[in-house]
């Protein structure tokens, strides 16, 4: 069954992401970087499959240990040490938390803007900003597709180098420079040329022009609406756990504590719901679709 929240108007799905994304780039409480690690992890899962979010924690893994490892050489801030460089500066846990911190943030950030990418597809994106900023949403719908397709380019233009001879697994380091030049030099005509196609082919269907009329397939519906309200009124309570300093946690110059207080627990609880928003959507609609399937 196709994902329910991609379904959703983009309003809905725009929303939703704006909320997550922009939480979890200033969120350095513990509770919420495991719920947005859990959640972002899962939904990815879903959305791309278990083999692709594995692929991608191939390379995030180790920048996450990396990023922890090097943050005490250069951090020293901190009351509770656990030793000393042979510099005399201060190893401190302080320093080894806070890097696992920002690990924490940027493997949610990364997870998260893959699922962005599944979800806020071109259409969308030029459907949301094509008559506000035509030129802008074109620019990030280009540069949002671009990637994957790059990605998938460059697959093609080294399986047919290999083909011709050209291995960048194999032979001397010179010949593998040449290969790696040749292959750029390739994967940059290609990009110059379809971003000039693609320009050329908006301008002649007087993409941005006054007055132009746009076709579109999205429809407001009353599941819209019971979706905006409960992603505005989840977002309105972590807010006030923001504003009240109830999802505030540091690491310097010691640990602050973590809120247990009832307020703190429903404020958690209404961020959990928040990011796994997507999924108990698609919950519902699978239970919609089972009740539907068994009447028949």
């Amino acid at each position: 069954m196709k994902d329910a929240f991609s379904m959703y108007h983009p309003i809905v799905n725009l929303i939703f992401f704006l909320a997550v994304l922009g939480f979890s780039a200033f969120f350095q409480h513990p509770v919420c970087i495991v719920l947005e690690i859990i959640t972002a992890v899962a939904y990815g899962a879903l959305l791309r499959g278990k083999e692709a979010v594995m692929g991608s924690m191939v390379y995030l893994l180790p920048v996450s240990g990396l990023i922890i490892l090097l943050n005490p050489l250069f951090n020293h801030q901190g009351l509770t040490v656990l030793g000393y460089f042979s510099g005399g500066n201060p190893f401190t846990l302080e320093a080894i938390i806070y890097g696992m911190v920002a690990a924490g943030i940027l493997l949610t950030f990364v997870q998260w803007f893959a699922c962005w990418n599944q979800i806020m597809t071109t259409d969308k994106l030029v459907y949301l900003f094509g008559r506000l900023a035509p030129a802008l949403s074109l620019v990030m719908a280009m540069t949002f597709r671009f990637i994957p397709r790059y990605g998938k380019q460059y697959k093609a233009v080294a399986a047919a180098q290999r083909q011709l001879g050209h291995t960048m697994e194999q032979g001397k380091l010179i010949g593998k420079m040449r290969t790696s030049v040749r292959i750029f030099s390739i994967m940059l005509t290609w990009a110059m040329e379809h971003a000039i196609e693609t320009a050329n082919s908006m301008k002649n269907r007087g993409y941005g022009l006054p007055g132009r009329t746009a076709f579109s397939l999205y429809k407001w519906t009353k599941r819209d609406t019971a979706a905006l309200l409960i992603l505005l009124l989840l977002s309105g309570i972590v807010g006030y756990g923001v504003a009240t300093g109830r999802l505030y946690w540091g690491c310097f110059p010691t640990f602050s504590e973590v809120g247990t207080d009832w307020q703190s627990m429903g404020i958690y609880i209404c961020y959990g719901i928040l990011l796994l928003f997507p999924m108990l959507a698609d919950g519902v609609e699978a239970v919609q679709f089972y009740k539907a399937d068994g009447r028949r």
